[in-house]
């Protein structure tokens, strides 16, 4: 359970609550079914609560749960106390500047990302979202959306700056460990001066933020086991009492996945992944021969 929640994310606590309502629940020995037929919900409502799904959360829905539920009242005060931070607080990606853009599952994934401890990232084919610049972002939004108005591209772009903040302005800092296909060095994204100042930027924010670690699967590697595609790994602090999870996107959807036989597989999959590849330092030597090839 957080106890600092005043300076806790409206997404950390929407999680946090949703995670002890259902705690609670289960501990009561209450099926789903069971508490909305007694408050008179309908089963959405409830589900939403315990998914951390709804923007803002309602103190008197939080009460009736923790009445149904025999809360004690310490337990009480803080999920009054996380609800009341969802209604007085707004995260980043809810202001109108960035809302038309997000889609309802990457927005579910900034709600993880702005609550997690860790993130692991697997990428083939692009520079790892976090470390990219401004210039690369463009360009790559451009191409996979052609015809998208400037504005659009704009937001999208400003999106992902947003995101970076949480390397370096969070507090604690995201760490970060990002795992990099050979072939993200060599794909020329743009013009050359443009790859030349992505790749300085990457060995730049690894050599500087002790929270970022960078590595590189060279194709000398041969068959690995990050060539199903790239994966995120989302983990989270102990008292957030969240499990880890797997995120995934193509250019038609995107997946979260909570299962734990899943994050499994994609935890020894990266586990593997960072044994293949050399290290931090080596891997930056890559990084930097690639930089005079561009």
């Amino acid at each position: 359970m957080i106890t600092d929640i005043e300076s806790a994310t409206p997404a950390l606590c929407r999680l946090q609550l949703g995670s002890e309502l259902r705690r609670l629940r289960l501990a009561a020995g209450l099926k789903g079914s069971q508490v909305v037929k007694r408050l008179l919900w309908s089963p959405s409502k409830l589900t939403r609560l315990e998914t951390g799904e709804n923007t803002t959360v309602e103190q008197a829905d939080v009460m009736a749960l923790c009445e149904l539920y025999g809360a004690d009242a310490e337990t009480r005060t803080h999920l009054m106390g996380y609800a009341a931070v969802t209604k007085t607080r707004k995260d980043w990606w809810q202001s109108p500047e960035y809302r038309p853009v997000i889609k309802p599952v990457f927005k579910a994934f900034l709600g993880l990302e702005a609550t997690a401890s860790a993130l692991h990232n697997y990428e083939a084919e692009f520079v790892p979202g976090l470390l990219q610049t401004e210039a690369y972002v463009r360009t790559i939004h451009r191409d996979a959306h052609r015809g998208m108005p400037e504005e659009d591209v704009n937001r999208l772009v400003a999106v992902r700056m947003a995101r970076q903040e949480a390397l370096r302005e969070r507090r604690p800092p995201l760490r970060f460990t990002a795992i990099i296909n050979e072939a993200v060095l060599l794909r020329r994204v743009g013009s050359a001066e443009l790859m030349r100042e992505q790749l300085t930027h990457i060995v730049e924010l690894a050599e500087a933020l002790p929270n970022v670690r960078v590595q590189v699967v060279p194709f000398r590697a041969g068959r690995h086991p990050g060539m199903n595609g790239s994966f995120a790994i989302l983990h989270f602090p102990e008292g957030a009492a969240l499990k880890s999870i797997v995120y995934l996107e193509n250019l038609a959807d995107a997946w979260v996945g909570r299962q734990p036989s899943d994050v499994e597989r994609y935890e020894e999959a990266f586990t593997d992944l960072q044994a293949l590849a050399p290290g931090p330092e080596e891997s930056l030597d890559m990084i930097k021969k690639a930089i005079e090839e561009h």
